[in-house]
């Protein structure tokens, strides 16, 4: 009987060690991005469907929009507006394209431009999934930290949200974490 125990723990253990091997493998794979963005079609305003909550975005309660515009300089202006319990709230970044990835990860920073030497103020902004006509969009992070589903009308279909939710989980998201968001 001892004997049955030991190997039943030990089968146990290993099926347990197993298992978190394979977590890890998942999340080891890196998130993979669309093939390309054309960055003039991907400009003008998105509407935040849901996210991912993120300490930067706590106070937003509605109404969560971005909205990119070509720069000459080949950066990309960032404005993000949300409604919150005091009014409109509203951030003012810049993002630049991660060469080689043909425009499908960008990074963004929100600091002031003198602090743009510094690494950890640029967030990741990979466009994982993105529609033919540029008018639904997921993005996340390789942290898989942050995850929004970003669409050009402030509503979108049952099905289109799972098809999202459905893309990310399959990129190793934890999409029960994800919150939708009011228009």
């Amino acid at each position: 009987m001892n004997k049955l125990k030991r190997a039943l723990v030990a089968t146990m253990v290993s099926m347990a060690a197993y298992g978190a091997l394979g977590m890890a493998c998942v999340h080891a794979q890196e998130v993979k991005t669309v093939a390309s963005v054309d960055l003039k079609r991907y400009a003008g305003k998105w509407y935040e469907i849901a996210k991912i909550p993120n300490r930067f975005q706590k106070k937003c309660i509605s109404g969560t929009s971005a909205e990119y515009s070509a720069r000459d300089d080949g950066m990309i202006d960032v404005v993000n507006r949300c409604k919150t319990a005091d009014g409109i709230d509203e951030a003012k970044g810049v993002a630049r394209v991660v060469p080689g990835s043909n425009n499908s990860k960008l990074e963004v920073r929100f600091a002031p431009a003198w602090l743009s030497w510094i690494p950890m103020v640029w967030g990741d902004y990979w466009i994982m999934d993105l529609d033919d006509q540029y008018t639904l969009a997921t993005v996340g992070s390789p942290s898989r930290e942050y995850l929004w589903i970003l669409s050009r009308t402030p509503t979108i279909s049952d099905e289109q949200y799972e098809n999202a939710l459905n893309n990310a989980t399959k990129q190793g998201f934890d999409t029960a974490r994800v919150v939708k968001s009011k228009p």
